[in-house]
């Protein structure tokens, strides 16, 4: 025994919290490196995605999932729709609604920034064991998973 004492990580809630937050804050500014060459902000790369994957949707609701006011998200809109990325329109039961839904190309241009994202992470990850990215795999991402579901409010 060499005298040092093993210091364990706390498992209290906001101590792994911390640990959490800055780790996935530097991964994302590593894999954001990527989005560069795709030419959009992350404000409007986001946006993009929450369009892809989840739309069409109504810009009241896509400004509530970024979390922010509509005339943000209207401005932001109007930049993703002159670059050819959506289109706006209206809805079909209420006129007054506008509808946002991503073009062929936002799909392409998104798949694109993703699968370079993905392929950065995919090289830094190859830096661990294949025992560390089998635990990486098996138990953080499926508990980040987990997390990420939203679940009602008591």
């Amino acid at each position: 025994m060499t005298g040092k004492a093993t210091s364990r990580p706390s498992v209290e809630p906001l101590a792994v919290a911390d640990r959490l937050h800055s780790a996935a804050i530097r991964v994302l500014r590593r894999v954001r490196v990527a989005d560069e060459e795709s030419g959009l902000s992350a404000a409007r790369l986001s946006a993009l995605s929450v369009v892809v994957y989840g739309g069409p949707l109504p810009l009241g609701r896509l400004a509530e999932i970024e979390q922010v006011r509509a005339p943000t998200m209207t401005a932001l809109v109007r930049g993703l729709e002159s670059d050819g990325l959506v289109r706006r329109s209206a809805g079909r039961r209420d006129r007054r609604v506008v509808l946002v839904t991503a073009t062929a190309r936002g799909r392409r241009v998104l798949e694109q920034a993703r699968r370079r994202r993905l392929e950065l992470l995919a090289t830094v990850l190859e830096r661990l064991t294949p025992a560390e990215r089998r635990q990486v795999g098996a138990a953080a991402a499926a508990l980040l998973e987990a997390l990420s579901i939203e679940r009602p409010r008591a």
